[in-house]
């Protein structure tokens, strides 16, 4: 049940988003226990982003959430992956974006929790 929040300070195309969209669902797997199949996103384009005082360069804010916890190892690897993608996709620097993840033991879905 992982969920992947990605706030853009560029414009963004169907054809971008889901590209971008399909590397996520690859990516997401990185996480053990983590597929595309349970994976849920969402993107917002031409968001003002202000970082280091900059809000006209490229940058991106992503929020990583799951149902139960990974390790830091496969958290660092994701990362890895999701500032790759929008630096292909987007021309997004690493250096901007942040990405922040969120655990939970309480996931609901289909009228109940896991």
């Amino acid at each position: 049940m992982p969920y992947i929040g990605t706030k853009v300070n560029v414009p963004l195309n169907q054809q971008r988003e889901r590209s971008i969209q399909a590397k996520l669902d690859e990516a997401i797997a990185l996480l053990p226990g983590k597929s595309a199949r349970w994976l849920m996103t969402s993107f917002e384009d031409s968001v003002r982003l202000h970082f280091q005082g900059d809000s006209v360069s490229p940058a991106a804010f992503v929020e990583v959430k799951v149902f139960g916890s990974s390790d830091r190892a496969s958290y660092e690897k994701l990362t890895a992956a999701v500032t790759t993608i929008l630096g292909e996709e987007l021309g997004i620097a690493p250096e901007r974006v942040y990405v922040a993840y969120g655990e939970t033991d309480n996931w609901g879905w289909n009228g109940g929790n896991f």
